[in-house]
């Protein structure tokens, strides 16, 4: 016999409720985190200087790491699984990168000038994207985006960017949802992720006037939307024939194996950009590509496009960076962990079938994302089209259970995290699934 679905808006006041009970329950909990946001508050607009880290009704005060643990102000215990968003794909205070800043400290920090370090780092990068010929580095992947859309539009004498639904290319570049009113005014052209016939008429009818196709070979900040290879490729072709550049943003996805994402997917762009964990966990960003290209940056060139910034050289992040690819995250770590992450999340889902539930979990190797639906995602608007009071819900129960995540759902490995810390997250998870039964096969 056939079971009838409950009523909607029966299931939306259920998760209601369970929600509003989860965030009473973690209110209670940490009551020293609430202190430190009040305080925060008088100083800095919402008591926030990086919006991503905001949540209602307060977020955590994170004390201290270690490994892959972190430890709030109230002294709770978590397994990180949200990695700085992958930035952190060392843990806390890996032995080989802390030995190696606390070596350059000993020899000064701003040197005024060229150092020992940033060319090795330069060689070990461009030997390891066989994409990038030449490399210059900025602070972050936003400046990283920006200098590589400045590079693209002096190369091409052209204004036009095309850009992805859903696509987050840094603060002043995002498309999370449509265009962010603090955007750099660039001359957008708006398309769907992984929508081939769209992206292709786009790039037909303004074939003479772009500069670039800036994407992320999977979206990270929307959900972990991988783009599909056969999108991927018509980019590839549709920038070629029209004479534009080809960007990767791979400021996430390149820790998806030991050269990026485009190496699995064996397409190459012209320009790539860089940063988070390159950094060896301090502040980074890189765009490199196409000799012709970067050679713009030249400055023994009498018409040399000027690229500025202090800190671009800055001693730690190079002596880091270095250690951290070197020591530490070798191609091989790369292939351990992202088949490490492949497994976690196939699991994962196995369990979410097994059960009935309307839940999956997204993403491509060391990467995941949690969206409380079973319809399929390919595009940035099929995950808000999942229930968020859900999501929201599956994140305090995390929370509780010790596990560290993103509100969104978000999750990305670090070395530290082994077979023990994923076998908690799947057990978290299982909880969650059971006592939760009646909402997340209804919702």
């Amino acid at each position: 016999m056939a079971i009838s679905k409950p009523d909607s808006s029966v299931v939306s006041e259920k998760v209601r409720r369970a929600l509003q009970t989860a965030v009473g329950d973690y209110r209670a909990r940490n009551p020293r985190s609430l202190e430190r946001f009040s305080a925060a508050t008088a100083v800095m607009p919402g008591g926030n200087t990086r919006t991503v880290l905001f949540y209602d009704p307060f977020p955590l005060s994170i004390a201290r790491g270690e490994g892959c643990r972190l430890w709030d102000a109230d002294g709770h215990e978590y397994i990180d699984f949200l990695g700085e968003f992958t930035a952190g794909i060392y843990g806390h205070s890996d032995p080989d990168i802390r030995a190696a800043v606390l070596s350059a400290l000993d020899s000064g920090i701003d040197l005024s000038g060229h150092t020992l370090v940033e060319a090795e780092l330069a060689r070990v990068i461009c030997d390891r994207f066989l994409s990038i010929d030449l490399i210059r580095f900025t602070n972050s992947g936003t400046e990283a985006n920006l200098m590589a859309l400045a590079a693209a539009t002096a190369f091409t004498r052209r204004r036009k960017i095309l850009v992805f639904r859903g696509g987050y290319h840094g603060g002043v570049l995002t498309f999370v949802r449509e265009a962010s009113p603090v955007n750099v005014p660039h001359e957008f052209l708006l398309s769907t992720y992984n929508d081939i016939e769209e992206s292709l008429r786009l790039i037909d009818g303004h074939a003479g006037e772009i500069a670039a196709i800036l994407v992320e070979p999977m979206l990270g900040s929307s959900g972990c939307i991988p783009g599909r290879p056969e999108f991927l490729r018509a980019l590839r072709h549709g920038a070629s024939d029209c004479g534009a550049l080809l960007i990767f943003d791979e400021v996430m996805t390149s820790r998806l194996s030991a050269g990026g994402l485009q190496q699995a997917l064996g397409i190459k762009p012209d320009l790539t950009t860089l940063g988070k964990y390159l950094g060896g966990g301090l502040s980074f960003g890189a765009f490199g590509g196409r000799q012709d290209v970067m050679e713009q940056f030249d400055p023994r060139r009498s018409d040399a496009l000027p690229h500025a910034g202090t800190f671009n050289n800055n001693v730690l992040s190079m002596t880091a960076g270095l250690a951290g690819l070197t020591r530490v995250f070798t191609p091989a770590a790369a292939d351990t962990l992202n088949a490490r992450g492949d497994a976690l999340r196939s699991r994962l889902n196995v369990a979410c079938r097994e059960r009935g539930a309307q839940f999956q979990f997204t993403g491509i190797g060391s990467m995941l994302c949690a969206h409380p639906t079973d319809r399929p995602i390919g595009t940035a608007a099929d995950a808000p089209a999942a229930n968020h009071s859900l999501r929201d819900l599956f994140f305090f129960d995390m929370l509780e259970r010790g596990i560290y995540l993103a509100r969104r759902g978000f999750m990305a490995l670090s070395l530290p995290i082994g077979a023990a810390e994923m076998a908690r997250l799947e057990a978290a998870v299982g909880e969650f699934l059971d006592t939760r039964l009646d909402l997340v096969r209804e919702s």
